[in-house]
């Protein structure tokens, strides 16, 4: 009796003494699709839908207005006082502000002393100008290094202080924090901030100093940043792309429109006074520059972005390297959001529609949503739906709505244009790390306030490049040593995988040949996965 009730219940593919276990699965997910998949995969198409509109009107807004920008906007030299500063015959340099430049190091072997020459260069009067490098190395060899460097400029009549630290307490804030406290920059004015590698012009001060001095409601002057090694790589390629656009479009519609962006934490002025209204640097976050910038903002002080006033840099020519920074300025706006947005939303000294600006475009959409759309959209949901075609993407939120973000973020780099697809695919790649690290930030958990200085190579690259030139060729060819386990990336691998399995079932029993994309975009996490994206040589 027992044995005819056990027939009647269990289906037929859960019998014998081998389980079918290929026919269980199917039958299990034939039994929860319709009621519980279906629904919830519709849901979150509708949510990516609703995700890709709200950055495609806000890409669409940058680009409308970027183009009123350049077509009518007065320069910064119209738009405010600006009168170069000159040396009097009878004040001799006097009538010049004190400019303190900060330069924040950890462990820079290779690029201290291209930063420090380059602000020991500045044209500036040397009675005028403090340089003060914040050096928070660990490795004694390095602080040696440091200090020589600069004991070296100081006997040449530059006044350059040597400053460290009992310990790395708020990283580059608690650093930056600590100088200002020192009581030989008191009667400075105004302070420029360079990373270890930025290499300023020498007129960079005599083009910036003068809007902060005639325009007292400016608090920072911000200069965009141009890369040193962007051909060296493919990754670094990519990397120009996406900074390419957030300088000439976000960073330019937000000074010409707000008077308002994030400080990008170097190659920019502060007004001290600013600095000090808002509550100087806090540790609060990883993104010490942005936190800085709103606060300064809600109080009233406007910034200044001058796209032609360029500070070259590097960009980090590791994928390692490239995941950490990534993991820092996505981790940081979102946790920085969460601890700020009730502040600007009771903020009384800035307009409502200043607010709506900082609060929508500023932070959810650009910080928030742009990484997670990309993410969920384009490398979780659109490959799901192949698997279940009972849920409809509509062709314009698949394929048009991302073609013309992917046109308006390209226009950064018109000589990279022939590159634009694999940027898509790289992008889409980095969101899975930026969608992981904005959640982190959102939750406030795990990584929230991890700080990872980005390796910095200098010129050592083309410097071992020269040096092989000179050598004679060896008669056997020898492999470089290295670790494989460091190269495996495991999480880029298995999405890899999963686009793969998705692609494969596309091709079989797909109707909308999105298996094209999906193999495209499994070879390129393979890359990224197998840790092979730095050493490919990209085409002019």
């Amino acid at each position: 009796m027992a044995e005819t009730t056990t027939r009647v219940l269990i289906p037929e593919s859960f019998q014998g003494g081998t389980y079918d276990i290929a026919g269980q699965m199917g039958l299990i997910w034939e039994l929860i699709k319709a009621p519980l998949i279906v629904p919830l995969l519709r849901v979150c198409v509708y949510i990516s839908l609703a995700m890709s509109l709200m950055l495609f009107f806000e890409r669409l807004y940058m680009g409308i207005v970027i183009i009123l920008v350049k077509l009518f906007w007065k320069k910064p030299e119209k738009r405010y006082k600006y009168e170069p500063i000159q040396e009097d015959l009878e004040l001799g340099s006097s009538n010049f502000p004190v400019v303190l430049i900060q330069i924040p190091m950890f462990n820079e072997r290779e690029v201290y002393k291209i930063s420090i020459g380059a602000a020991c260069g500045l044209s500036w009067p040397s009675d005028r100008l403090v340089i003060q490098v914040l050096d928070d190395s660990t490795d004694p060899t390095i602080k040696q290094m440091v200090e020589l460097e600069c004991q070296r400029w100081a006997s040449k009549g530059i006044n350059i202080r040597y400053q460290i630290r009992e310990t790395r307490g708020g990283y580059k804030a608690g650093a930056l924090k600590e100088g200002l406290k020192r009581s030989y920059v008191k009667h400075c004015e105004y302070v420029a901030i360079f990373d270890a590698d930025f290499r300023p012009e020498p007129d960079y001060l005599r083009r910036a100093i003068p809007f902060l001095v005639h325009n007292p409601d400016i608090a920072l002057v911000q200069a965009r940043w141009r890369f040193v090694n962007s051909d060296e790589c493919l990754l670094t390629r990519m990397q120009e792309m996406s900074l390419d656009y957030h300088f000439t479009v976000e960073q330019e519609v937000g000074s010409a429109t707000h008077a308002f962006f994030g400080f990008n934490g170097t190659a920019g002025v502060w007004r001290i006074a600013a600095i000090n209204e808002a509550g100087g640097w806090k540790d609060r976050t990883t993104v010490e520059d942005m936190d800085l910038a709103v606060r300064a903002s809600l109080r009233g002080w406007k910034f200044l972005y001058l796209g032609d006033l360029q500070v070259k840099s590097e960009l980090p020519s590791t994928f390692n390297a490239f995941r950490f920074q990534q993991h820092r300025w996505s981790c940081g706006p979102a946790n920085l959001f969460r601890k700020m947005v009730m502040e600007i939303v009771k903020t009384k000294k800035v307009t409502l529609w200043k607010k709506f600006y900082v609060i929508y475009s500023f932070f959810f959409v650009r910080k928030i949503i742009a990484h997670m759309v990309t993410f969920f959209f384009y490398c979780v949901v659109l490959p799901l739906t192949i698997l279940v075609p009972e849920v409809y993407v509509p062709i314009w939120g698949a394929v048009y709505i991302p073609s013309i973000i992917t046109i308006l973020n390209s226009v950064g780099t018109p000589r990279s244009i022939h590159l634009l697809f694999y940027w898509i695919l790289f992008e889409n790649v980095m969101s899975l790390h930026r969608t992981k690290a904005t959640l982190i930030g959102l939750l406030e958990t795990g990584r929230a306030n991890e700080w990872v200085v980005t390796e910095k190579l200098g010129d050592i690259v083309k410097n071992k490049a020269a040096e092989a030139a000179k050598k004679p060729a060896p008669k056997f060819f020898k492999r470089p040593k290295f670790k494989f386990g460091n190269r495996l990336h495991l999480l880029e691998l298995g999405f890899g995988a999963f686009l793969f399995v998705c692609g494969c079932y596309d091709y079989v029993h797909g109707k909308n040949n999105y298996f094209v994309y999906l193999f495209l975009q499994t070879i390129t996490f393979l890359i990224c996965g197998f840790g092979y994206v730095g050493t490919i040589i990209p085409s002019s």
